[in-house]
């Protein structure tokens, strides 16, 4: 593990990406953007769908991490929302839940292109990363 993520955060360091965390408690929000930052990502986040479609179209994050419950509007169908913009719908979007796998078929109808459960373990999160944003 150690290797692993000494690796991410010297890829990052000269090569830093962004990410999109879609959360709607604050508290794992922060837990998430600490872990993110500490391996060298650029952070950027939203508490609902609404927020992270205009982020989305704002700031054009390499990844998002969109939890699937959320106020305002849900993660599946913010996932639609901007899998239909003109070239920025492309970008990998991991579905969090703590649904479980029941919701992976959802999520990937939706648009999302993987899913991770809640809690949150940067053990699971590492490689979805390496997959998702390795050069």
């Amino acid at each position: 593990m150690i290797l692993n993520s000494y690796r991410l955060f010297s890829i990052n360091k000269y090569m830093p990406k962004t990410v999109l965390i879609v959360e709607d408690y604050a508290d794992i929000r922060t837990m998430m953007k600490f872990l993110l930052q500490r391996f060298g990502y650029d952070v950027i986040e939203a508490a609902d769908g609404n927020e992270a479609v205009e982020s989305v179209k704002q700031n054009h994050p390499d990844l998002i991490l969109m939890d699937l419950s959320l106020p305002n509007m849900d993660g599946l169908t913010a996932t639609q929302i901007i899998r239909k913009f003109e070239g920025i719908g492309k970008v990998p979007i991991i579905a969090v839940t703590a649904y479980g796998n029941s919701y992976y078929r959802r999520a990937i109808e939706a648009g999302c292109d993987d899913l991770i459960n809640k809690p949150l373990d940067f053990n699971n999160l590492e490689p979805i990363l390496e997959q998702y944003l390795s050069p």
